[in-house]
Parts: C-alpha cells; structure tokens; sequence
C-alpha cells in the first residue's frame, strides 16, 4: 500500500485531501484510481489514516477516510542522532537508512577530524536535500513522521543541544582505555535501562572518529561512552548499529 504525508488541515470532515507533487505521481506514475486503498499520515500525531481515493484531478487527490490505524510505527522513544559530517554521499545513505530504523531526529555535527567544511550556502543546500531524503524514507518506510534534519551545529552546540535529554550516549572505539571502562557488560546494562518516553541522543564521529578533547568534553557534559564491540565499525554504519539495538529494547 502506497503512503503519503499531508499537513493536519488536509485531513477534515472524513476527507483527506492530497496536494502538490504527490498528485503527479499518483496520477501519472504510480497511476492509482478511484476506489484504491492508500495510507495517509499527518507528520505530527502518529496515526497511520486508511483511505480510499474517491476522484484524481490535476490539482488534488480527493480521498475519503475509511479508518484510522492508531498503534502506529513509531518507536516509543525519540532518539537523536548527532552525526559527525562524513565525505562524499555517506550523509544520504545514513539518513535514508536511519528514517527507516526508526530515528526522530538527526543532527549534522561539524567535528574537527571530519574532512567537509560546509560554509552557510552550502549547507543550507544540504541540509533542503537531506531532507528531501528523509522525506522519501518516511514514505517508503511507512513513518508516521517526517524525521527532521537539523542544520549543521558545531560540536559544543550539539552538546548543549542535548544537553537535557534523558539517555545521551557516544560510541568510542577506545571506550576500554577510558576510567571506570565496562567494556560491553556495561554497555548491555546501559541500554537494558533505556525505557519508553525518554529521549536518547547519539553521538557518532566521522572518519577517523572523535579527537580526545571531545571526547573529553562530552563526558564532562555527562555523556556515557559505550563500545559498538571490538570490530572497528565505518561511520555509516555505527549509528544504524545503535538504532538496531533501540528497536530492539524498545519495539513491542
């Protein structure tokens, strides 16, 4: 079944309307009719609305509402993550496949080991096309949110934008060689406490990772290091590492 999103005020008096570049494609590429089924989400209260379209014109999708879905997809925890800016299009694939795990939130994070300096054009233009990109994840993925992408922020600005959430974690490969180090037994405990309602940053560096100051930094904010195991994981791929074990604990 197809998913779309809409703003809450297209959706009243058991009608959804659909507007915009969504009425092309259903018309003219996905070619979908009177009478077919499609999911429709607001962005904003969870629920998954089944529809039925009712008439398809150059301007609109006129459906009507047939039910409302309310134990929808979303984790019951919204996790944040802050991710080191990475080289090339790594930035494309971790937001399309973090949309799809689950994510609230990401946070583009200008740290000192990452290799891309973005000026304000520059990352403003990102920023609009990652988006885009995690828009299109939401639909494949059937969220009932679009997860939003924040403008890039400096690694003390993230900190302090995380600063009062309730679990803030930051993965580091040399987690063993820090004071008071658990290794995995204490990252398996950390996580066993994560509960539903809280919020949970995630902080993951770039290539070549953090820089020992911000890692400093960031446990004097009070953040917890945990260790990803004693494989050395890409930036791509910790942070869908995390997301794994957060559905994991928190899916029911």
């Amino acid at each position: 079944m197809y998913h779309f999103f809409v703003e809450p005020s297209q959706i009243y008096d058991k009608r959804v309307i659909i507007m915009g570049s969504d009425v092309n494609h259903i018309k003219n590429v996905l070619r979908l009719k009177p009478g077919d089924e499609i999911s429709v989400s607001n962005g904003v209260d969870g629920r998954d609305y089944r529809c039925g379209i009712e008439a398809v014109t150059d301007t609109e999708v006129v459906c009507s509402l047939r039910f409302i879905k309310e134990d929808g997809v979303e984790l019951p925890a919204r996790v944040y993550l802050f991710q080191g800016l990475p080289k090339g299009d790594k930035m494309e694939l971790i937001i399309q496949k973090m949309v799809e795990l689950g994510v609230y939130e990401i946070v583009p994070v200008a740290m000192k080991r990452c290799v891309v300096k973005l000026d304000a054009k520059k990352a403003a233009a990102k920023t609009a096309r990652w988006q885009g990109i995690a828009q299109a994840a939401a639909k494949q993925s059937r969220r009932a949110v679009v997860p939003r992408v924040q403008e890039v922020l400096g690694f003390q600005e993230a900190l302090a934008y995380a600063e009062h959430m309730d679990v803030r974690l930051v993965p580091y490969e040399m987690e063993e060689s820090l004071e008071g180090a658990s290794g995995m037994a204490g990252t398996r405990q950390i996580i066993d406490q994560i509960a539903p309602g809280q919020s949970i940053a995630v902080f993951i560096g770039p290539e070549g990772g953090f820089e020992a100051d911000e890692i400093q930094a960031a446990l004097d904010c009070g953040m917890k290091p945990v260790t990803l195991g004693r494989r050395i994981l890409r930036t791509e791929t910790a942070g869908m590492t995390v997301m794994a074990w957060m559905m994991y604990r928190l899916e029911r």
